[in-house]
């Protein structure tokens, strides 16, 4: 299968965010992040951005070390669940190495496609962000998100941090127009934060940020 020119990069965590995937595209350091990051070779702006629905769920798990709490990771066979992410137009090139950078690595180059867009999924490692999944198409182009390869009830959830859950809040309402009242509903019912956080808690977090 031929490598498209370009791809949805379906993002259902903090690069929901435009704020957030700039840094990813350009370089630098997010709101509420302790990590920099290098940006992509190609620092050309996405090509176009939309709200989407990924089947499955969004659980945290793990620790990040970038937000010290869980982090965002997707269940493509939660039952009864919907993922809302943020799809972003962007090249295999730059896809490559946003993955790149969410394992905290250097860029080794673009990655070959051809076996995901095959098969649907592939794991290319070990690691959080090493699955690649294939999520349909939209437009022509392929739709690409990546997570970890276990599933969500096979690993210990943990509680996301306030600016953690501040950057995702405002990624949903930049791609859904959602209230930040819905936005903080969805978080509070997601595994990892259900128990943790209340939606209550959640708005009023991200209401003192900007408050600050």
């Amino acid at each position: 299968m031929r490598s498209p020119d370009l791809v949805w990069y379906v993002s259902y965590g903090s690069n929901m965010h435009a704020d957030r995937l700039g840094c990813y595209i350009a370089g630098g350091t997010a709101p509420g992040a302790t990590r920099a990051q290098p940006g992509c070779r190609d620092g050309t702006p996405p090509r176009a951005s939309r709200g989407t629905f990924l089947p499955g769920g969004i659980y945290f798990a793990t620790l990040s070390p970038v937000w010290n709490g869980g982090r965002a990771l997707y269940d493509p066979q939660l039952p009864g669940e919907q993922a809302a992410a943020r799809a972003w137009l962007v090249t295999p090139g730059q896809f490559a190495d946003i993955a790149a950078q969410e394992m905290y690595r250097e860029s080794d180059g673009d990655l070959d496609l051809s076996r995901v867009l095959d098969c649907g999924r592939v794991e290319l490692g070990p690691g959080r962000y090493e699955t690649l999944i294939h999520a349909g198409d939209h437009e022509g182009y392929p739709q690409l998100t990546f997570t970890a390869p276990h599933r969500a009830d096979e690993v210990d959830p943990v509680a996301p941090s306030a600016a953690y859950l501040r950057m995702l809040a405002g990624g949903l309402q930049e791609a859904h127009a959602w209230s930040l009242e819905r936005a903080a509903e969805y978080l509070a019912g997601l595994s990892g934060a259900a128990g943790e956080w209340t939606a209550e808690e959640i708005v009023a977090a991200c209401t003192h940020d900007t408050a600050a």
